[in-house]
């Protein structure tokens, strides 16, 4: 890797630190964050909502606009948004401007698609191009996850000492200095190569249809599989999105070539980056809740402390960053499509782990471990591979349907879980008792089986390695 790359990934590392910690500093603060507002814990689960649904429009739409404007341009605006939305989260007074506020946070999403796309920019002229795209992305998601432990482990020795205001500016000041490295240190690529306009009446259609498929994932969360407007918000959604897939193909400049989605090159990562967001996004939650309970109450469970979750999830974030950085030496040795598939299998392997070996801490560890590999690998690789399969213009519009398609995977998790934890089979009904240990069982075997979708997605991928690190040129 040359210098002047070395030195690209080092300021983006500042914004992949930020990004990690955004990710990792508010999960142990989510009590004292309701009792801050005078809300219940499980108003909390709003704020998720908001987020993800903002990531899910607000990827695809600054993507595309870091095609035609400039892919630097695009991350120095979403990071000074970002930045912006977090001094609002420390600083608003009511539930109402802190979940606006924190919704709009959700663009930070869009920034590891747009780094890699300004490697991919950078590394044009470099002979082994795919190789240094892969090693710049396994090394942000390095410090991504140093970031999320540097965060959470921040915000568990700050809240004791700080008021609440002050400890919610962190992650905001951590935002801000990203901006600064972005600024000075992220100079503009080459003029964008891409043609045409954003596509307004795309953007809508998938605005709405977004609303409505995530809109119902939400009422299903809330009221269980039975309700009707649950169904109606998914049909609508569904239909909505039909037409937006009509308009897109009649577009002379469609915010997403859905044409291009079905060529063999691109469609196995995204759909692997969906079922893979079924895992990575879904599964926490569900995982903290069953370390939580008591054996000697439910007749399962690891009745551990806060402490020891802690422990767990440090394990995964760690597992994580070593699967990333193993992932460049893996594609050498195994070639792209290799490591893909291998990395999803891992993340298989590790839940399906949980269906035998699921009584003790040391159970859950070694399962955590061997899915944190995996994923690590899978969200370094992943939008590496999209942005080298794009055609010319799109490496931002590639690199970050990933991360859409694998926020929605995680919504569809989402209230697949909640349901299948559900004692009484709705949510809305709390204090029930302790979810079935058939419906843990049968999370991570969603889990399981959704990574081996993704490992049966990723090996449709072409066999010839040279396919996969041709020039983007060749794949239009």
């Amino acid at each position: 890797m040359s210098a002047a790359i070395w030195r690209l990934v080092g300021f983006l590392a500042a914004v992949e630190i930020a990004s990690g910690v955004l990710q990792g500093y508010y999960t142990p603060l989510f009590s004292d964050i309701a009792e801050h507002l005078s809300i219940a814990d499980g108003d909390v689960n709003w704020f998720e909502a908001a987020q993800l649904m903002t990531a899910a429009l607000a990827v695809p739409v600054l993507s595309r606009l870091g095609d035609l404007l400039g892919h630097r341009q695009v991350l120095l605006w979403a990071t000074l948004v970002t930045a912006l939305a977090g001094w609002g989260v420390a600083l608003a007074g009511s539930f109402w401007a802190f979940l606006v506020a924190w919704a709009i946070q959700g663009v930070y999403t869009v920034w590891l698609p747009m780094e890699i796309a300004i490697l991919h920019d950078r590394s044009a002229d470099a002979p082994d191009q795919p190789a240094l795209v892969r090693r710049g992305a396994a090394l942000l998601v390095l410090a991504l996850e140093v970031g999320v432990i540097a965060g959470a482990l921040s915000a568990g020795a700050l809240q004791p000492l700080w008021g609440m205001e002050a400890v919610l500016m962190v992650p905001a000041a951590a935002t801000t200095i990203a901006f600064v490295a972005i600024w000075f240190g992220v100079r503009d690529t080459a003029a964008p190569v891409a043609r045409g306009r954003l596509d307004l009446p795309g953007t809508g259609l998938l605005a709405l249809a977004l609303a409505g498929v995530l809109g119902g994932l939400v009422v299903v969360r809330l009221d269980g599989p039975g309700s009707p407007w649950a169904w109606l918000l998914l049909v609508l959604g569904l239909a909505v999105l039909a037409a937006f897939v009509r308009v897109e193909r009649r577009s002379t400049s469609p915010l997403i070539d859905v044409d291009a989605l079905a060529a063999p090159r691109m469609w196995p990562v995204q759909l692997a980056a969906a079922l893979f967001g079924m895992s990575v996004l879904g599964a926490q939650i569900p995982l903290s809740t069953f370390a939580r309970t008591d054996p000697a109450e439910a007749g399962y469970g690891l009745g551990v402390s806060a402490a020891a979750i802690a422990n767990v999830i440090g394990l995964y974030v760690v597992c994580m960053a070593v699967g990333a950085m193993l992932s460049p030496l893996a594609a050498r040795r195994l070639g792209v499509r290799g490591m893909l598939v291998g990395a999803a299998v891992l993340v298989a392997l590790g839940y399906a782990t949980f269906l035998p070996l699921h009584a003790t801490l040391a159970h859950a560890m070694l399962a955590m471990g061997i899915a944190g590999i995996g994923s690590g690998a899978l969200v370094a690789a992943l939008p590496a591979a999209a942005a080298q399969a794009a055609r010319v213009g799109a490496t931002a519009e590639a690199a970050g349907l990933t991360n859409a398609t694998k926020t929605i995977g995680g919504c569809v998790a989402s209230a697949l879980f909640a349901v299948a934890l559900a004692a009484t089979g709705s949510i809305s009904d709390p204090g029930a008792g302790h979810a079935p240990l058939s419906g843990y069982l049968t999370v991570w075997s969603i889990c399981a089986g959704s990574a081996l979708l993704a490992a049966l997605a990723l090996a449709r991928l072409p066999r010839d390695e040279h396919n996969l690190t041709t020039s983007p040129a060749t794949l239009a």
